[in-house]
């Protein structure tokens, strides 16, 4: 009969489910065949399900024998006897024979799993340790981190352990892979273990090498557990992180007795949401299991980087010691009772090496570090540096280090190169104290070589000659040349030098007194340099002269400057002098022309004043003027000017500008045409120079005022309580343009009405705008006294301006 006319026959009258769902049983016609795919994928389902617990139950067989062991030494029983025992007390305990298995281990262990099983165990609230939540196999905490810990035990391989991990103690944690790193002691990291990523993936993180920055770089140097809730989130590069974009990762050092072996990281599919108190404590536990893995068993040498370097001993790193030429110190480590690394113990110092405080070797060496050198933990953190060079393995150089020593609570310290290396299970610390005598004499050789100055020595018994380096290089002479004796000096100076050096010479040898001399050195290369000796005698004890010695200094840079600064001198007190005289003549010229307080015109219906405040500096003397005088026409020219720059060249532009204007103004022209001849003036006539101006003709029969502006400020009308600027006509500056046409206005004056012109210097501000200037202005000018010259002072006492220039102002009053 073929598998596909197959049926399933009822046994004993009961109904049997066939593959395909349906029921036999008696009686039942009619039922169809069986579904051969259906029967194929139970089967391979209920061998899957024997598949597994058979590994179950290998994989707790090896507990359930540690507990029997156990039973066997506590009880003094036999093996079948303890068998029984156990399987009798987990019946009572209503617990599985694992379960009560691993309670027993951790009864008797007292270790870190079993710590970690307890607190778990007291977080959840059945104490007999249900299984994590949300968690559908794995059975309790305890179960699963002893059964991982079995079975990393038993692995033969680092490999082993990481499929051990992921499968036992990870799985139920929702962690989908994970990778075990080894440290080499170069700070390079090689993947000694990995479960869950790909062949591929794994090969191409076989080694990263030291300075790399990964996640687990940062987790060995900083020797800090790091939880990231998303690679991507770090910008640190990850094994696996192509195919988790988005999980989360856990990396933690994996280190026993303060050394760090290596780190573990375990990797989630999703990001990765704080976790409990009791899962971390987990993961730790788990980190502190591979590190005693690594510990036990190193990573195999990577093909092609050649074989893995053999740590030496103790006794060999005391070899290398004694072979260096600096003092050197091995260090192994320290721990307390609970294994943690307390303080490193001085294991050995060499034949060369120097104590701070000059304590001999043997009293150093056989004593911890921080009891021979208690401030090693501030002076630049010193212990740290070896802590962190033994747990990671990367060296540690700095130039320049203080070390303090305590003898009898005083501190003495000297200054250091420290070198630290981790070589196999000990620290190697090599310092080189600074030799203070050389440093000095290495900074008196730059000093001499900057400053170029030469010492030398003279004996004048023997003749002996000692020059330093510096001396050849002053003379210009090498160094295999014989020195020059000081009997020589004159022959190698400028011969006007010679009354100089023999000053010196006399004081210096017959008069046993120091001395010096400057003088021009001719060097055999033909250059003259300017030089400075000063020596001082040296006396025997009968007070007899038997040697010489001093300094040559060049000092030509010297002379060349002061002859550079005298001359500079001589030309700013000659520019000076002419600049002071140029600006008394300016003075002069602007005071003949206008008078800072004389009235220029009286007339019976008019009040006329002016004033003119010069610059404060005499050197921003500028070309403000001013002109009020009657015509022919017995018309009243009235106009302010300011032209641009300062000194003598403003004022006598302004000059030949006022007279032009006079001259101009006897025409009879208009204000607007005698600004467009006085603007072809300006432009032709006196070098292009620009300058602004108001002009007004004044007719005192029918009190009117014809008027033009130049890029000027508008006259300001004060009538009663009231002052507002005239409203403003175009006109461009003078001088700006060949030629130019102006604008002209006119306004009707009363009686009691007073008319300012004034100049920029009144009113222009460097911090604000003119328009506010000028308003201000017109403020102070509607509360200003009834007679003409108060109301004008008033105005230069309450003006605001603060550019120092030249200011002029022309007051009119109709009476």
């Amino acid at each position: 009969m073929s598998m596909s006319e197959e049926s399933v026959e009822p046994r004993g009258g009961r109904a049997v489910a066939g593959p395909s769902g349906t029921v036999a049983g008696g009686g039942a016609a009619d039922v169809p065949p069986p579904d051969p795919v259906g029967r194929l994928a139970a089967t391979v389902e209920r061998l899957r399900r024997e598949v597994r617990a058979a590994h179950r139950e290998a994989e707790g067989r090896a507990l359930v024998e540690l507990a029997k062991g156990i039973l066997v030494e506590r009880l003094g029983c036999g093996p079948a006897q303890a068998a029984r025992q156990l399987t009798g007390l987990a019946e009572q305990a209503g617990v599985t024979p694992l379960e009560f298995a691993v309670e027993v281990i951790n009864r008797s262990a007292r270790d870190r799993m079993s710590e970690v099983t307890e607190a778990f165990l007291a977080a959840t609230a059945d104490p007999g340790g249900p299984a994590d939540p949300g968690v559908p196999e794995g059975g309790s905490a305890a179960v699963r981190l002893r059964t991982a810990e079995s079975g990393a035990l038993a692995a033969g391989d680092t490999q082993a352990v990481a499929d051990s991990l992921l499968q036992h103690a990870l799985h139920p944690l929702g962690a989908v892979a994970v990778a075990i790193w080894a440290a080499g002691p170069d700070g390079s990291l090689t993947l000694a273990g990995s479960a869950g990523f790909s062949p591929a993936e794994a090969a191409r993180w076989r080694y990263v090498p030291p300075d790399v920055a990964t996640v687990a770089r940062r987790t060995l140097t900083g020797r800090a557990g790091q939880w990231i809730t998303s690679p991507a989130r770090t910008g640190l590069p990850t094994v696996g992180r192509g195919l988790y974009p988005e999980g989360g990762r856990v990396a933690l050092p994996a280190g026993t007795g303060g050394r760090v072996h290596g780190v573990l990281e375990i990797a989630w599919a999703v990001p990765l949401a704080p976790q409990p108190p009791r899962v971390v404590r987990q993961i730790e536990a788990l980190a502190e299991l591979c590190a005693h893995t690594l510990e036990t068993s190193p990573p195999e040498p990577e093909a092609g980087r050649g074989p893995r370097p053999l740590l030496p001993d103790t006794a060999e790193l005391m070899d290398l010691a004694d072979g260096l030429h600096d003092p050197a110190l091995v260090l192994v480590p320290h721990l307390d009772a609970s294994g943690q690394l307390v303080d490193f113990r001085i294991q050995h110092v060499n034949s060369r090496f120097l104590d701070p405080a000059g304590r001999p070797r043997a009293v150093v060496n056989g004593a911890l570090l921080l009891e021979a050198y208690p401030l090693a933990a501030g002076d630049g953190d010193l212990f740290r540096q070896v802590e962190r060079v033994y747990a990671t393995g990367e060296p540690f150089r700095a130039h320049r280090v203080q070390l303090t020593a305590l003898v009898d609570q005083v501190p003495l310290s000297a200054v250091a190169d420290i070198s630290v290396s981790r070589h196999g299970a000990g620290v190697l610390l090599i310092w080189r104290i600074e030799d203070e005598t050389a440093r000095l004499a290495s900074l008196l050789q730059h000093a001499q070589r900057l400053g170029r100055v030469g010492g030398f020595e003279e004996n004048l018994l023997t003749r002996e000659i000692t020059w330093n380096g510096q001396m050849f290089a002053l003379y210009g002479r090498p160094p295999s040349s014989a020195p020059v004796p000081l009997e020589e000096l004159a022959a190698h100076a400028h011969p006007d030098d010679a009354v100089a050096i023999g000053r010196f010479l006399r004081t210096l040898l017959h008069g046993c007194r120091p001395a010096s001399a400057a003088f021009r050195l001719q060097r055999p290369d033909g250059v003259t340099r300017h030089m400075r000796v000063v020596a001082e005698p040296v006396l025997d004890p009968d007070g007899r002269l038997f040697a010489v010695r001093g300094a040559y200094q060049d000092i030509s840079a010297q002379h060349w400057t002061e002859v550079a600064l005298a001359a500079t001198r001589d030309q700013l007190a000659h520019t000076e002098q002419r600049a002071d005289e140029r600006n008394r003549l300016t003075l002069q010229l602007q005071h003949a022309i206008m008078p800072p307080e004389q009235a220029p015109l009286r007339m019976p219906s008019l009040q006329v004043a002016v004033r003119y405040r010069p610059a404060e500096t005499e050197q921003l003397v500028g070309g403000d003027w001013y002109d009020a005088v009657v015509l022919p026409s017995r018309r009243v020219l009235l106009c302010v000017g300011d032209v641009a720059g300062h000194g003598m060249e403003a004022a006598t532009s302004m000059v030949v500008l006022r007279n032009a204007l006079r001259g101009l103004a006897v025409t009879g022209a208009g204000p607007g045409q005698l600004l467009s001849w006085l603007n072809i003036v300006a432009h032709h006539l006196t070098g292009a120079v620009t300058a602004t101006a108001v002009c007004g003709l004044y007719d005192p029969a029918t009190r009117t005022l014809r008027w033009a502006r130049a890029g000027h400020l508008p006259p300001v009308l004060v009538r009663g309580s009231d002052a507002t600027a005239l409203p403003l006509v175009r006109g461009m500056l003078l001088g700006a343009v060949p030629e130019a046409v102006y604008e002209e206005d006119e306004v009707q004056l009363a009686v009691d009405d007073t008319l300012l012109m004034y100049t920029d210097g009144l009113i222009e501000r460097r911090d604000r705008p003119l328009e506010e200037s000028l308003t201000h202005l017109l403020t102070t000018a509607r509360t200003a006294p009834r007679a003409l010259d108060k109301q004008l002072d008033r105005l230069l006492t309450y003006s605001r301006s603060d550019t120092d220039d030249d200011t002029c102002i022309v007051g009119i009053r109709v009476v």
